[in-house]
């Protein structure tokens, strides 16, 4: 197979480097790449019209609207983010405290500022935040797992309702004041499996758990927009290594590929692109979204990989998180409100009930985070994960708009009009956030991550970093340019003369990285 020859790069020395995705974690790639002249031939292709992936601010409500990311979680100077936010000036006054800098939250989330009772009323913030530090104090015994022989039972869920059943056997109140208890603690589970990228938190394995280090600093925004980060990189590199509209279909490797404007000259790998396009290279770093990788793994790559690491990537889950926004013409919430919690009272951890998903989906809802007055709009944003996330883009925007209605005026009491409502669906990566998942082998958890982070797969031929999960919690972008970094060519591996085939496996899309083995 040879390129095409329209679209090939000018002849010359140096070796040809292509960057698939144009998210935060391969533009950090081709950023640090374009710095070095080891580089001189350096190309990222974008499967969409625009660059930033995962990150997507929006002009809707009247104002700017994080479609996708959200914050900058830990941000202070360990955090690269925060470090380009800064450098960038992106960031207000407060953002760069440091004050803020230095707040340590352990990576748990903040208090509801209040909190409703499905069926009506407010339920106390007091035993919010007693059961809240009882989930947590929970959480962070999970990290005593991390280098035992083997772990008690498999999953953090299990763990944590082993717990809680023990603890609730104590509890003396009434009957009415222990099923609140529980179902404020479901919210907790609900709200921990948005953080974690799963349907439940059965699926994510304990031993590794406690893997994952929490940057200090208050979780923090951009004034405006998240967008302004991925434009202003994309702003720094050279004005011809962006490409748009360019989705990869082959990664061909372990070859040896021509192009007519390089005569005598070979690439060990050649990327196909939909549209019929190839570009021939001697280094690839993929930065494509895990979900993408899992559901085209057995054509994406020509050969296919070896088997070790086709199945280690298949076993790395990949958790569909969503966002509904929903607009009211005049607030219900009080001035400075920032999260609205529902509880439903009839849940609770430690029973498996699982009524039909159409009557029930709502109920998988962590809350509403209050977002910014625009000037024209009251705007409230929902978070979802798991399955009824899933089954929730099945439904319209009529049908989500009247089920929301519903909860909000049971629990509220109050008769605010719902404008509109809209949810975020962003590329089709086939899901949100990485998850390890639990194994079904005991000592089975870390293989998944260590095959797909072992180099090389054959001997200079190619190479899967797949490191794209980095060990940090609650970092759903804060932590693509590091790994995008990492998993650039360095110049002292490279740059020995050789043209052999390097594709750098990178998980664009993983947060909160847990593992499943076997």
């Amino acid at each position: 197979m040879q390129s095409s020859g329209g679209d090939a790069e000018a002849p010359g020395c140096g070796l040809r480097v292509l960057v698939v995705g144009g998210g935060i974690a391969g533009l950090g790639a081709a950023q640090r790449l374009c710095r070095h002249p080891a580089f001189p031939h350096l190309r990222v292709l974008e499967a969409t019209a625009r660059a930033g992936g995962r990150i997507r601010s929006e002009r809707s409500f009247g104002g700017v609207v994080e479609v996708g990311a959200h914050w900058i979680h830990g941000p202070s100077q360990g955090n690269p983010v925060f470090q380009l936010a800064a450098k960038y000036g992106l960031l207000g006054e407060k953002e760069l405290s440091a004050e803020n800098q230095l707040v340590e939250t352990g990576g748990h989330v903040g208090l509801p500022s209040v909190s409703y009772a499905s069926s009506g009323g407010s339920v106390s913030l007091e035993l919010v935040a007693e059961m809240a530090n009882l989930f947590y104090s929970l959480i962070d015994q999970t990290r005593e797992f991390l280098h035992v022989a083997e772990t008690p039972v498999p999953s953090v869920g299990e763990y944590l309702k082993k717990e809680l059943s023990q603890h609730a056997a104590r509890w003396t109140e009434d009957e009415g004041t222990r099923k609140l208890k529980l179902a404020i603690l479901n919210s907790f589970f609900n709200l921990e499996c948005c953080v974690s990228g799963t349907h439940s938190m059965d699926l994510v394995a304990l031993a590794p758990f406690g893997e994952y280090t929490v940057l200090p600093g208050l979780d923090c925004t951009f004034p405006g927009g998240y967008q302004g980060l991925p434009d202003h990189i994309v702003a720094s590199l050279p004005q011809d290594v962006m490409t748009f509209n360019k989705p990869v279909k082959t990664v061909h490797w372990n070859g040896s590929f021509q192009e007519a404007v390089s005569p005598g000259e070979t690439f060990p790998v050649l990327v196909e692109c939909e549209d019929g396009t190839c570009f021939p290279a001697h280094h690839v770093v993929l930065t494509v979204p895990l979900g993408f990788l899992k559901e085209r793994l057995d054509t994406f790559f020509e050969p296919p990989l070896p088997t070790e690491k086709a199945e280690a990537i298949r076993k790395v889950g990949f958790g569909t998180n969503n966002k509904i926004f929903l607009e009211f013409a005049e607030p219900f919430w009080e001035p400075g409100c920032q999260h609205i919690q529902v509880v439903w009272e009839d849940a609770s951890p430690l029973q498996d009930a699982a009524p039909a998903m159409r009557d029930a989906w709502f109920r998988k809802l962590i809350g509403f985070l209050v977002l910014p007055s625009f000037p024209s709009a009251h705007v409230l944003c929902g978070f979802i994960a798991g399955l009824e996330s899933e089954f929730m883009e099945t439904l319209s925007d009529a049908e989500v708009l009247q089920a929301l209605t519903h909860v909000l005026r049971r629990a509220t009491a109050q008769s605010s009009e719902q404008t509109s409502c809209r949810r975020v669906a962003g590329v089709p990566a086939n899901g949100g956030i990485s998850v390890l998942r639990k194994p079904p082998a005991p000592g089975a958890q870390g293989r998944a991550a260590v095959v797909l982070a072992q180099c090389p797969v054959h001997q200079g031929l190619l190479q899967l970093r797949g490191r794209g999960q980095h060990w940090r919690r609650h970092r759903p972008a804060g932590s693509a340019p590091p790994r995008g970094r990492r998993e650039a060519p360095a110049p002292d591996t490279v740059c020995w003369g050789s043209h052999t085939s390097d594709v750098l496996l990178h998980h664009a899309r993983s947060s909160a990285v847990r593992l499943e083995g076997g």
